[in-house]
Order: C-alpha cells, then structure tokens, then sequence
C-alpha cells in the first residue's frame, strides 16, 4: 500500500507539471491522480482490491471539480475588457476559477465597507456575465492590511465582501450562488513595509466557478436522468 501511495502522489506530480497540458487537462489529471490515491487508500484489503480502489477513485477523481468551458473563456474576456485601465487583474486559476483582484484604488476606503463609485461599472458588468452564466458559484473574499487589530480587521474583511455580494445581487444574481469570505490582515500580498504595499494587500478577491457536476445538470436534456451507480 506505501509503495502504490507514493507512486501514485509521484504520478500526481508529473502529471499535473506537464507544460503542454492547458489548464483544464492539468485539473483533470490532477484529479484523477488524487482520485486514484483516494481509492487506493479505501479499497484496502491487499494489492487486487487496492488497485480496484484505485481505478474507482480515478474514475471519480477526474470528472470532480471545475471545468473551463467556453462560457467561463467568454466572462473572462468581457471583463478584461470591462476592467481595462482600472488595475483589476483577470486570471485563470490552477483549478480552473476566473479571478477577479480588486484593489483599493477603486474598491474601498482605508477602514470602510462602502463601494467606491469606480467599482460599480464593473461590478455591474460582472453581473451581466454572471446573469449569462447562471451554472456558475461566486466566492467573494475581502482582505485588509495590518493597520489596526484583528477585532476590526477581521469583520472589516468579511464586511466588504458582503457589500460587493449585496451589490450584485441588487443586479439579478441570486444570493444562492454566493459564499462569502473575510481573512483580515493574515494573507498579505506583499510586507506590510510602506504605505504603497498596504494598499496592495486592501483587495477584494471574487472566484467564479463552474463546478462540473452542475454544468453537467445544465446541459441535460429535459426529462434526462442520470443513471444509477454501479454496485461493486
């Protein structure tokens, strides 16, 4: 069992390194090699049922998780170019997430949770592509610098990314598809050192993800069901 566990974890590795893999090929990789560590780990019972395991948890490992699908390919582009100029940094995440950084020049004041004027063209954007893609889960996360203490900070965080939710919502994205998230001063871009790096750590971060099980459901057909798992 040690040997297949540390093979596995070393395919894992390579795998997901590979430079000609895209992002969604290395999350798909990834996924079914730590599927297949998972089955292996459960299947137990001597090196037959371990490899079973193993090839279940693959199975299960690589359809797991988000996809980068042409619609999220879309957002990603419309808010590049909604955001051009204004310092909002646009990415693809490892695990296939559109990521929205948000800094303090247009977002929010030093100790406040309102938004700024600059931020609501975007955020109004935003919307329009979250209304298009209504497959899609949003994390908002809020982040301060370290001036002042963890007891205003911390809800501080959890404030402004709260009222960056509230605001969307008010432009029809149901506040089902929202989690929210404030982390205070504890995960700081750069050394809190000078004032031009504090304001790099006062962001607000927004995840959109399109988990595939749920991309899945929406691209069923009507009256598609799906069938039964198979009995081992």
């Amino acid at each position: 069992m040690k040997t297949l566990s540390i093979a596995a974890i070393a395919g894992v590795l390579a795998i997901s390194g590979c430079a000609d893999m895209s992002q969604t090929q290395r999350g798909t990789a990834t996924g079914a090699g730590i599927g297949g560590i998972l089955g292996a780990v459960t299947g137990g019972g001597g090196g037959g049922r371990a490899l079973g395991g193993a090839a279940i948890g693959g199975a299960i490992g690589a359809v797991a998780g988000n996809i980068w699908s042409n619609r999220m390919e879309e957002q990603k582009r419309a808010m590049e170019q909604a955001t051009q100029g204004t310092g909002v940094q646009v990415t693809q995440t490892q695990d296939n997430r559109l990521k929205l950084e948000i800094p303090s020049d247009i977002s929010f004041d030093t100790g406040r949770a309102d938004i700024k004027p600059e931020l609501r063209p975007v955020l109004d954007r935003f919307a329009a592509t979250l209304v298009e893609n209504p497959a899609t889960t949003v994390t908002i996360v809020g982040h301060t610098d370290n001036t002042g203490s963890d007891a205003i900070n911390d809800p501080l965080s959890t404030q402004r990314a709260a009222r960056t939710r509230d605001y969307l919502t008010t432009r029809g994205v149901g506040v089902g598809r929202f989690m929210i998230e404030g982390r205070g001063s504890h995960e700081p871009l750069v050394p809190n050192t000078s004032d031009a790096n504090r304001a790099k750590n006062r962001r607000v971060e927004i995840y959109v993800a399109e988990p595939q099980q749920q991309a899945q459901q929406q691209q069923a057909p009507a009256g598609y069901a799906p069938p039964p798992p198979p009995r081992y």
